[in-house]
């Protein structure tokens, strides 16, 4: 399996140093500290505190993004978009991300479909084909 992430090219800095698990744990999207990171998957992600790294160490793949951070409305057309923090969500316990505002109320118009297909796309992505 391929681990293909959104990341800063020069520091492989994932979710554009915003810390994973503060989007679950409180629903907000906090910027994480440099001196408290984890890797996974070849890739740094940044923490608030020390608390949400272990809470990451315990289960990294319920925290790091779904489609690897890139947009899904893209994932769903077969294409990487780069994303915007603020059009985050929690979708059935995955974080999940858009390319701006305007494409997140697109996916809504048809979401059970656009999920369906990003994971589709997805799971291809990964197995390399």
């Amino acid at each position: 399996m391929k681990h293909i992430i959104n990341a800063d090219p020069l520091g492989k800095i994932a979710l554009q140093g915003y810390d994973p698990v503060a989007f679950h744990s409180i629903g907000k999207a906090v910027k994480g500290n440099p001196y408290i990171a984890a890797e996974y998957g070849g890739y740094k992600y940044l923490f608030a505190s020390e608390d949400n790294k272990a809470i990451f160490a315990k289960d990294a793949k319920k925290y790091v993004p779904a489609y690897g951070g890139y947009c899904a409305f893209g994932v769903s057309l077969g294409v990487f978009f780069p994303v915007e923090i603020e059009t985050w969500e929690i979708i059935d316990g995955r974080l999940v991300l858009q390319y701006n505002l305007e494409i997140k109320h697109k996916f809504e118009e048809n979401k059970e479909e656009n999920l369906r297909k990003a994971n589709e796309n997805w799971a291809k992505i990964e197995e390399g084909q």
